[in-house]
């Protein structure tokens, strides 16, 4: 069966969807996305992995109308981009990891909070450097992975301020490269389809979910049942 070829708008479009994509390969090699299309968007979702359900969603302008909604190899994927050429190919599907079958709403989403990429960027970083100092502080026969995990779930579990939104929501948005400074001509629909414009970012909320927008891609999370983190930031 000829694989099913997409063609992003503009060369910027494929070139932050192999950035996406190659960041989530780096923090895991057997990473999936689920691919859905519809219209001229092509949502790409991942779950980077820092525990609490935490998933990331990257929305790419496509030239031309597609119907698609498939789970696929996320280095696959990767592979499957030609940048030069302008197009994407989508790999054969694969079993869907169970984060595939619980997304965020497409719609319904209310703006509870705009923030700074500024202060998340400092949010983050002084959160990495509390676990790297308090990591070392820790005795030699307690600094086990049990031991290391229990001290990040800690620390990323606290909430930014009193917005509700966790602080590992916030250190994947930092690790995917969703709040490095805003480009001249990045498109709204890297926010996730809703218009992210310009810094301040948005903070959304639909029933249980909270979602951090940026122009560069979202970060989602549920409120209720956050479960553990299972990998110490590095």
């Amino acid at each position: 069966m000829t694989a099913q070829r997409l063609a992003p708008a503009d060369a910027g479009e494929a070139a932050d969807l192999v950035a996406f994509l190659a960041r989530l390969i780096h923090w895991d090699k057997t990473a999936v996305v689920r691919l859905q299309g519809h219209g001229s968007a092509l949502a790409v979702f991942g779950q980077p992995p820092f525990g609490g359900g935490v998933l990331a969603v990257r929305t790419v302008e496509i030239a031309a109308p597609v119907e698609l909604d498939t789970t696929v190899s996320a280095g696959q994927l990767l592979e499957g981009i030609d940048e030069q050429g302008g197009l994407v190919s989508v790999p054969p599907a694969v079993t869907g990891k169970p984060w595939a079958g619980v997304l965020p709403p497409q719609g319904g989403w209310k703006r509870v909070a705009e923030l700074a990429a500024d202060d998340l960027r400092g949010a983050a970083a002084a959160a990495v450097r509390e676990f790297r100092a308090r990591s070392e502080e820790l005795a030699p026969e307690r600094r086990t992975r049990a031991g290391l995990d229990a001290l990040a779930d800690e620390i990323w579990s606290r909430q930014l301020g009193g917005s509700g939104l966790p602080l590992r929501a916030v250190h994947a948005a930092q690790a995917l490269g969703f709040l490095r400074p805003v480009r001249a001509g990045v498109s709204s629909a890297a926010g996730g389809g809703e218009g992210a414009g310009a810094e301040p970012l948005a903070l959304l909320a639909a029933g249980p979910w909270l979602r951090l927008r940026t122009p560069y891609g979202s970060i989602a999370v549920r409120r209720a049942g956050l479960g553990a983190l299972s990998v110490a930031p590095v």
